[in-house]
Formats: structure tokens, sequence, C-alpha cells
């Protein structure tokens, strides 16, 4: 009698596959590629057959981060919900299956998964279970659709996913698109703390050549002549300049602008302010 109970309190837990379209790979064709892997982006692409990719991407940023997309051949007509679960496959004899998450379905949008829920279809994948979408067809009222990940072959392309996610930039282009590097008194040598955020900089562009535009506007205290702090200004400029050329951005996408002891951001009546207006401030644009 228990196990008849646990038979019937297990079938009822599992989506019915009663008048499914099932969308997986088989076995011999689950294909897992690494098709991103730099320090900018990593993405672990999985082929489904007849269906579209499942995508799992993680980006340069001061946090960790992971995101879950499902790239559909046939982009959703309605809105609604869809299960995710994780689904023991066949050689797994008495495991149980368990809901993941609720994906919303939007009209006209890939679906899609935050942090939490794509690190746990990761970690279910690497177990062997295989997660499921499973939602009502937007197209055939009658039919509901399940799409299945595959979980053969997948370590190997997880393990170089997983590297490639440990080596991202632990900063992104927005977190350097705009700074202000500061100088020391009367010269065109950075202080430390610019020199580490300008070699942050310069990691950043070896890894992504698309810069459009950059915008170096220069600046100094209003110690010394006008005509000298002018001089200094664009002296500082353009030995950024050189250092963004050096990187690989074609100096005619540099813009350089040297305004001496013009437009303070603080007065000049002490040592602390006047290293204020002492600065380098860098815009950069991408396409």
């Amino acid at each position: 009698m228990k196990k008849i109970l646990c038979a019937l309190i297990a079938a009822l837990a599992m989506p019915s596959l009663a008048g499914i379209r099932h969308y997986a790979a088989d076995v011999e064709r689950s294909d897992w590629q690494v098709t991103d892997n730099s320090r900018l982006q990593c993405r672990l692409k999985h082929h489904i057959p007849g269906y579209g990719d499942a995508l799992f991407t993680s980006q340069a940023s001061k946090q960790l981060n992971m995101e879950f997309e499902l790239d559909m051949l046939r982009l959703p007509k309605t809105y609604g919900m869809a299960a995710v679960y994780s689904m023991p496959p066949s050689w797994m004899p008495g495991a149980m299956q368990r809901e993941i998450a609720q994906m919303p379905i939007r009209k006209q949008y890939n679906g899609d998964l935050p942090e939490q829920a794509a690190w746990t279809i990761l970690s279910e994948l690497e177990k062997g279970f295989w997660p499921t979408i499973y939602y009502r067809d937007w197209y055939n009222q009658d039919d509901k659709v399940a799409v299945g990940l595959n979980a053969s072959n997948f370590i190997t392309q997880y393990q170089s996913f997983s590297r490639c996610v440990a080596n991202l930039l632990p900063f992104s282009f927005e977190d350097i698109a705009y700074s202000v590097l500061s100088y020391q008194k009367n010269t065109d040598e950075l202080t430390k703390q610019s020199e580490k955020k300008l070699t942050m900089i310069g990691e950043y562009l070896q890894e992504d050549p698309s810069i459009e535009l950059v915008l170096l506007d220069a600046y100094t205290d209003s110690y010394g002549g006008r005509w000298h702090n002018e001089q200094l200004s664009i002296k500082r400029a353009e030995r950024i300049k050189a250092f963004f050329t050096a990187q690989g951005i074609p100096a005619d996408r540099i813009e350089v602008t040297g305004h001496g002891e013009r437009r303070h951001v603080a007065p000049n009546s002490n040592e602390l302010s006047r290293a204020r207006n002492r600065r380098v401030v860098i815009q950069m644009q991408k396409p």
C-alpha cells in the first residue's frame, strides 16, 4: 500500500506528459559548447534540435553574475508562465524530479531566468539531471511543450566555462567609461591610486578593441602661470593618449583638450582641494 501511495504522489507531482511535444537533443547529439571565452564575457550554449538554443552567460562585473536565456526559433505570441523542473534521466531509477523555478513568458521575447535559477540549473546538469521547461503552446492551445536540456557531454564544457567565469575582469565597461585621474603637484605623474585605475582601464582595453571615441579633458590647479598650466594640462592629456594608443585605440578616435586652470571643481585655498583640481577626465564611448 505504501509503495502504491508513493507512486501516486510522484505521478501527481510530475507534469503530465500526455499530449506534450518534447524538444531535446538525444544522448548522441547532445552538444554543449563554450561560444564566448574572454575576460569580458563567457557563454555556454546547448543546441535543442527543432527548438533553438539554451544559453548561460556571465559578464565582467564587480559581482559574480549568471543569466539563463532560452533562444527560441519561434518567439512567444502571448504572455504566460513556464514551470522549470529538474528531471532524472531514465538511467536514474528512483530519483525524484523537483521544481526549480517559474519562468515568465513574455510576448515576442526569449525566455530568461535570473542568477539564482541559472546557477541551480547548472548544478542540476552537473549532477546528471535534465532541467526541463514546461508550458502551454502559444500557437496551439491544445498542446503543451517540454524543452529539455540533456546533461550528456556537459561536464567537460562546463569546466571550461567555469574557468572562463573565474577569469572574468572584476569590473565592467560602465565602471571605467567615466574616470577621473589625479596628478602629483606640477608634474604629469599620476598619483599611486590613479596609476592603479589607469592599469585597470588598460586591462579592459586589451580585451575590448571596440572603443569608438575617447575624450580626454585635462586640468590643473591655479598655482603657476596661466600659459604654463595650460601646457601642463595638454602634456598630461597627451601622455594618457599615448597610453591609449599603446593599447590599440586609433589616435584619430582620441580627442585631447587641455583646460589649464579653468573649471575648478574645488577651491585652491589648501593642498587637499588643489589636488582635486589636478585631474584628467576620461570619457569613453562604444558603438
